[in-house]
């Protein structure tokens, strides 16, 4: 099932050095690697642009988003769409620090007034703040009380200590009510955060919850320089690297100071700076010229300068009107300001130096906390990530508080170009692509053994937790997506075709169908539950321009599963998808996070039924891992039903949302789902089940790629494609090699003779290179003694082995998933 709606997603990038970035899809998750090129379209799927006379909107069209979807001749038609170029004439070529800086600041002074003079009438009245520990703080350092619309996060910290005060990143507020002169419309932030999806796109959990459970407070990200404005019931400061979101903040704030050197040093015109799951960007239009890799030391001596003053981060409200004026020599935020600020309305900009930015916000209290810097790529984007736009020149960065960090990332960094899943399925011959079916891999030998074993692994899971393996159809007429919801929130991402005049598509998902076989029959209370698995193939028709080796694929598997339930067996069965997913990833050799995702603003269903789902999900947690052991994700499940989020860790700390478990209360009311009760009163002989979602690797093909970095093309003996070689000193041993070869085939086991011409060394090296598990060495008293001597991929010698022996310590290795 698609979250919300399955949001589309992807951001444009090229070159080496970027963070990888986690983009939720439905069921898994995709992640974007360092250097590869992604485009920005999911603003552009439902923008309207206003085109640079100033007046009429246009739709963007299909055909201009960065790549192309396949489209089959006889499905629906895309119109084509014009050019919708807003830059014109506004850059005028390469230029330090051009006039428009100053007049740009001097509009922003002229504002300031005016809010100055609002902020004159505000009633400053105390108020209390109340740490995470229950205490409650009234004064600051000089005895005096805080009070609204002057006391400050910063005033607060200090009032504990000092180095609290100048550690915090940002501070996280939560309002138990604010003055009576507070307005949320008049300081603007009311409006749309206008860099939302872009930080979606880079793999930013946003936190979409505005409350602790309790609708009368509201949790805020707070400026540590920004004046509180009301009683605050939890006061909690983050530190880059203990917070996600202060790791947001901190390079939200980054992406600002690269956006100054570049107006600095260029003259360029800033559109959009988001912060990504590790790093930032920042797209500028620059006419026809573009970035050059000459351009990142001179940036970076940029930023070096700007950091050393210590710019303050200043935050201020302005109008829709204010802003045009601010940003009128700016086609680009002109177009924002026109199509995302309602008229009449307020929203919000940054001052940093002399740069001003609308942004929401909030930020570092200033630049001096960038200890470390470096411009780690750049590459061409579209506005709104759509061809029929301008062009525009995209610059990546990263930051830290500390030059030890960045250090350890640059190391990081390398680790992850060597053990790039695609640079190693083409070293050891796995996989392989072709133009003439783009997205689709095509599994080599070696590959497919791999690919195999872990539907296998999964198979042997199912037999003994009681699942049932279904198979269902690749095809079906659109009709079933429109009763099930997907065609009018997913229809693009389909692959559409015409069957004797009507539409039918391939299936992206499994649950549907399997929503019709539970249909399919009269089900008892009994019955329940019912455990459907399916490793049906998927097609998704991604743009071409998103698709990333495995990551990104047009045709994949997944390990689906759908639990049809009675309610007060949700308990149970999460349990058991629990214990189910720990097998999976101990095996594995990674760990994992859990987080339980709660009902969002826009829930479907009624209060009650969420109510007791979260708590039985939250008390089946609590008997997999302990209370406490976990963490809720306010507000971030999904409209159908609350969710548990299974993240894990590779063995570069790296983390991947690969296995889910949903809970699902739509699709049995869409498709009228119902079981037989035990109850015999009139209006309660029927009840619906509850469908639980869950997958434990998500996509194979992802799977196998997160597992090909984790290991590092070092597949362990069970799932190596690679498992023996036999290698015999003499030619005339070759005859033995070949027996054993092929006792070692019969007892199901992946083994090679090499009969090359080549030294017995050499034929050992060349074997520890492409990864076999196990060398075996065999000479003339090998052959009398019907033994083989036994060296490991990492060149470690386990001596001689009877073949039996030898046999039987495979099949151990084998039993044990070693």
């Amino acid at each position: 099932m698609a979250k919300d709606g399955a949001k589309k997603r992807g951001a444009a990038g090229g070159g080496d050095g970027a963070g990888i970035k986690m983009n939720s899809t439905l069921k898994f998750a995709v992640l974007d690697y360092p250097g590869v090129t992604q485009p920005d379209w999911a603003a552009a799927a439902a923008a309207v642009s206003a085109e640079s006379s100033g007046g009429a909107a246009t739709t963007t069209t299909k055909e201009g988003q960065q790549g192309r979807r396949a489209k089959a001749g006889s499905g629906p038609k895309i119109e084509s769409g014009g050019a919708n170029l807003i830059g014109g004439d506004s850059f005028q070529g390469r230029q330090q620090n051009p006039a428009w800086l100053k007049q740009r600041c001097s509009v922003y002074d002229t504002i300031k007034e005016r809010r100055n003079a609002e902020l004159q009438s505000k009633e400053q009245v105390p108020i209390t703040v109340t740490m995470p520990d229950g205490k409650v703080l009234e004064k600051d350092k000089a005895d005096e009380p805080f009070m609204a619309w002057k006391t400050t996060p910063y005033d607060v910290a200090i009032t504990i200590s000092q180095g609290l005060a100048d550690n915090a990143t940002v501070a996280r507020v939560t309002y138990s009510s604010f003055v009576k002169d507070y307005s949320a419309f008049e300081d603007g932030m009311e409006g749309e955060d206008m860099l939302s999806d872009a930080m979606a796109d880079g793999g930013v959990e946003q936190d979409t919850a505005n409350s602790d459970g309790n609708s009368e407070q509201k949790t805020l990200l707070w400026d540590m320089s920004r004046p509180l404005v009301g009683e605050v019931a939890k006061m909690e400061f983050l530190k880059f690297g203990e917070d996600k979101d202060a790791n947001t903040v901190f390079w939200h704030s980054s992406a600002h100071i690269m956006g100054e050197a570049l107006e600095h040093l260029y003259g360029c015109k800033l559109t959009i700076g988001p912060p990504l799951a590790g790093g930032f960007y920042y797209d500028s239009f620059m006419g026809s010229d573009a970035l050059r890799e000459d351009d990142y030391v001179d940036v970076e001596k940029e930023v070096g300068k700007i950091v050393k003053e210590k710019q303050k981060f200043e935050r201020m409200v302005i109008t829709k009107e204010e802003g045009l004026e601010l940003f009128a020599d700016n086609p680009f935020k002109v177009s924002i300001l026109t199509t995302k600020v309602p008229d009449g309305s307020r929203t919000t900009v940054y001052r940093s130096g002399d740069l001003i930015d609308l942004c929401r916000g909030p930020h570092i209290s200033h630049a001096g906390k960038v200890k470390a810097f470096a411009t780690t790529r750049h590459s061409a984007t579209n506005w709104l990530g759509d061809t029929n736009n301008d062009s525009l020149q995209r610059m990546y960065g990263i930051s830290f508080p500390d030059k030890k960090m960045l250090t350890a990332w640059k190391e990081n960094q390398e680790k992850a170009k060597e053990r790039d899943h695609r640079r190693i399925a083409a070293k050891q011959d796995l996989i392989m692509f072709h133009d003439l079916s783009a997205g689709s891999a095509f599994w080599l030998p070696h590959g497919a053994r791999i690919y195999n074993k872990l539907i296998e692994f999964i198979r042997s899971h199912y037999w003994n937790r009681g699942y049932d393996e279904i198979i269902t159809p690749n095809i079906f007429n659109l009709d079933l997506w429109h009763k099930s919801g997907h065609a009018l929130h997913y229809k693009d991402a389909m692959f559409c075709f015409d069957v004797e005049g009507q539409e039918w598509a391939m299936k992206p998902m499994n649950c549907p169908g399997h929503c019709l076989m539970f249909a399919s029959a009269i089900r008892s209370y009994r019955d329940l539950p019912i455990r459907y698995a399916d490793f049906g193939v998927l097609h998704r028709n991604e743009l071409s321009g998103a698709l990333t080796g495995l990551t990104r694929v047009r045709r994949f598997q997944q390990d689906d599963a759908h639990i049809y339930c009675r309610e007060d067996q949700i308990e149970d069965e999460v349990l058991g998808a629990l214990n189910f997913m720990k097998d999976v990833y101990t095996t594995f050799g990674m760990t994992y996070k859990l987080e339980l995702s709660t009902r969002p603003a826009k829930a479907l269903g009624e209060l009650e039924l969420w109510q007791r789902a979260e708590k039985a999900l939250a008390n089946a947690m609590d008997k997999f891992s302990g209370a406490g052991s976990w963490r809720v994700n306010p507000g971030d499940g999904a409209f159908y039903g609350p969710k548990i989020d299974i993240k894990v860790m590779d063995a570069m700390d790296r983390i991947h949302q690969c296995a889910t478990i949903q809970l699902d209360f739509q699709l049995p009311i869409r498709f009228d789902l119902q079981y037989t009760t035990d109850n015999k009163e009139k209006g309660q002989q029927f009840a619906r089940p509850v469908m639980v979602h869950r997958a434990m690797l998500g996509s194979v093909e992802r799977m196998f790629a997160v597992l090909c970095e984790h290991y590092g093309g070092k597949w362990p003996f069970w799932l190596s494609p690679r498992q023996v070689m036999l290698i015999p000193v003499h030619a005339d041993l070759g005859d033995f090699c070949l027996e054993v070869q092929k006792r070692l085939h019969d007892a199901g086991y992946y083994a090679d003779v090499d009969l090359s011409k080549n030294t017995m060394q050499k034929k050992v090296r060349n074997a520890q290179v492409a990864q076999y598990n196990f060398q075996l060495v065999v000479g003339k008293s090998e052959v009398e003694n019907q033994t083989v001597n036994i060296r490991t991929r990492e060149n470690e010698v386990k001596g001689e082995m009877k073949v039996d022996e030898m046999i039987a310590m495979l099949k151990q290795l084998k039993d044990e998933y070693q």
